[in-house]
């Protein structure tokens, strides 16, 4: 049973060295600091550094089997030159 998590993002070492950003890695931990899932978030580099904020992208989440036990998705919402950043959706 799982009453509160802690998620930790990875930071990887390219990352911290050159400054650019990689698909981003993360830890989701009970309140006793024990991973229970792992997660990934997938994109292109196009989209990071173009559309940083409101990027697609889709985060698979996995048990320590690395089992998928959640798929998130949000996809682009900036296909108007009138409203060009609509409300984000997931």
């Amino acid at each position: 049973q799982l009453d509160q998590i802690i998620i930790h993002q990875q930071v990887e070492l390219l990352e911290a060295i050159l400054g650019t950003e990689t698909s981003s890695k993360y830890e989701i931990k009970n309140r006793l600091g024990q991973r229970v899932y792992f997660a990934v978030e997938e994109n292109g580099c196009f989209d990071r550094r173009l559309c940083s904020p409101i990027r697609p992208f889709t985060i698979r989440i996995a048990d320590n089997a690395g089992r998928e036990v959640i798929r998130v998705i949000r996809p682009l919402r900036c296909n108007s030159c009138c409203f060009p950043c609509f409300l984000q959706e997931v």
